[in-house]
């Protein structure tokens, strides 16, 4: 496995055009733009910056603003584009190895709604994990598809949800074999891959693309000991979210397209749809960049990036009832097939805390800001844009923190907590009454959740612990799931989702 990702990935690497990728057209077209002498009466209103606020000016600068420009014979047209734009785009395809690569202002969100879109008619049935991020159901509404859930492989001992299995999805498709997409999340949030070149070679033995909602690996591809990225595993259509990991400004995504099986000139016109009329040049521009430097400068920030995070992880895993899992857990579970070693999961129920509290606890005493936390684990980002200090002010904080828990009087009512949640056993999914799209539409009401059994749910409502929808719109609110929702959030769970966090009441479709 990890010679057939050696080898897949240097090879590209050795191929890429560096010459080619010395060049940023979009960034070059703006920057030479901003040092004309130009009397502007076109949008947006500040003028390139004159009309700012000078407070706001002077905090971020001027040539923010002087970049911040609109659809120019000089600068292209997103939409359209057949100048510096295309370019820009050509070259981050031949960069991520793709056929086609579109830029996205309204980041993965619109990406991952366009790749329902683009296989999905009205009524069509498409294969997603149950653990997709609400974009997902969000293409599913826009689309009018039927989604059929496949159940994520569930880490009992991590108490997270890893990805779709091989096996899982062969048994989808024996079950619905009208679908017309399979959809994959790879890697998830905590860095975990699923066997992404099996789940291509099954999609596309039954005719189906493969979908990949790869938000957190825009760096995958760029060193030869990261995992495959999805376009080398043989997907079809890929986002990535260049702002969550590499140096894209946020809300700045691409796009990627591969082989023959989705029409292109499809994709353009759904992203025609869901994007901005007035896109962000300085968003756009931040690609192009991050691009180039990726081509040119990857292997080698990245192999540093994976060393800090290896030094973190190891010197967290020193401290007393912390536990950072790596590389050593690959094929614990049939979901776990391969690990993306700069996200640090941070397990803290050993010290008899929430990972909710130990998130507040660092961030308050040591300015340590994590990316997010769960019942039991606290989640951090190693990036290129992370340093030896800032690593040392980790690992400091966590001991400090082990160390204030340690000297603590044990929570029986926390150790309760957790022993409840452990023995909580999810319910069977619940029957599908209308689509998404159908109860999205519908007329709604609000009652008291625990009479909404039987009612139509109009809400997601996703549980931590487990962090896998429990109810999606359009689905039948069943006792079991009314039962296990109120368990997990008496016992201290994180409920995700509905407008009523507290479970006392309830969206439903109107009766």
């Amino acid at each position: 496995m990890v010679l057939s990702h050696l080898s897949k990935a240097s090879r590209r690497l050795r191929l890429l055009d560096r010459k080619a990728q010395e060049r940023a057209p979009l960034f070059e077209a703006i920057r030479h733009y901003c040092s004309l002498d130009k009397a502007p009466f076109h949008t947006p209103g500040h003028k390139q910056g004159r009309g700012i606020a000078a407070d706001l000016r002077e905090f971020l600068g001027e040539n923010v603003f002087r970049a911040d420009l609109t659809e120019l014979p000089e600068v292209d047209n997103l939409h359209d584009p057949d100048g510096v734009i295309r370019e820009a785009q050509e070259l981050a395809a031949a960069a991520y190895g793709a056929d086609r690569s579109w830029f996205l202002v309204n980041g993965s969100t619109c990406g991952v709604e366009t790749l329902v879109m683009a296989v999905c008619d009205p009524g069509d049935k498409i294969l997603l994990p149950r653990n997709c991020h609400k974009s997902a159901i969000a293409g599913v509404i826009l689309s009018g598809a039927v989604p059929v859930y496949i159940e994520p492989d569930f880490d009992s001992e991590l108490g997270i949800a890893h990805g779709i299995t091989p096996a899982g999805l062969e048994q989808a498709l024996a079950e619905h074999p009208d679908a017309k997409g399979v959809l994959a999340v790879n890697p998830t949030y905590y860095g975990v891959c699923c066997d992404l070149e099996a789940l291509a070679a099954i999609a596309h033995a039954h005719g189906l693309p493969l979908l990949v909602d790869e938000a957190h690996g825009p760096h995958l591809g760029f060193h030869p000991e990261l995992p495959l990225s999805a376009l080398e595993a043989g997907a079809d259509l890929v986002v990535q979210s260049t702002h969550k990991v590499i140096s894209g400004m946020t809300q700045a995504s691409m796009l990627h397209l591969k082989g023959s099986r989705i029409d292109p000139n499809r994709v353009r016109n759904i992203l025609q749809l869901l994007q901005s009329t007035s896109p962000n040049y300085v968003l756009m521009m931040s690609l192009d960049v991050a691009r180039r430097q990726m081509a040119l400068e990857g292997e080698v920030l990245l192999g540093q990036t994976l060393t800090l995070a290896d030094q973190a992880r190891a010197r967290l895993n020193r401290i007393p009832g912390i536990f950072c899992f790596g590389p050593e857990r690959i094929g614990s579970t049939p979901g776990f097939f391969d690990l993306d070693r700069t996200r640090l999961t941070v397990t803290v129920s050993g010290l008899g805390l929430f990972g909710f509290d130990a998130h507040d606890w660092v961030n308050d005493h040591f300015h340590v800001q994590p990316e997010m936390s769960t019942l039991h684990n606290v989640v951090f980002i190693i990036s290129l844009g992370n340093t030896q200090r800032d690593i040392d002010r980790l690992v400091e904080s966590v001991a400090a923190l082990s160390e204030q828990a340690q000297g603590s009087q044990p929570s029986l009512a926390l150790a309760e907590k957790l022993r409840r949640l452990a023995q909580l056993k999810r319910p069977p999914l619940p029957p599908q009454r209308l689509s998404p799209r159908q109860a999205f539409f519908a007329p709604i009401e609000r009652i008291p959740f625990q009479e909404a059994v039987g009612h139509i749910c109009a809400e997601i409502i996703s549980p931590y612990p487990p962090g896998i929808p429990i109810l999606v719109p359009g689905e039948e609110v069943t006792q079991e799931a009314v039962d296990y929702l109120l368990l997990v959030h008496e016992a201290g769970g994180f409920i995700n989702g509905p407008e009523d966090v507290r479970l006392q009441t309830l969206k439903v479709v109107k009766t």
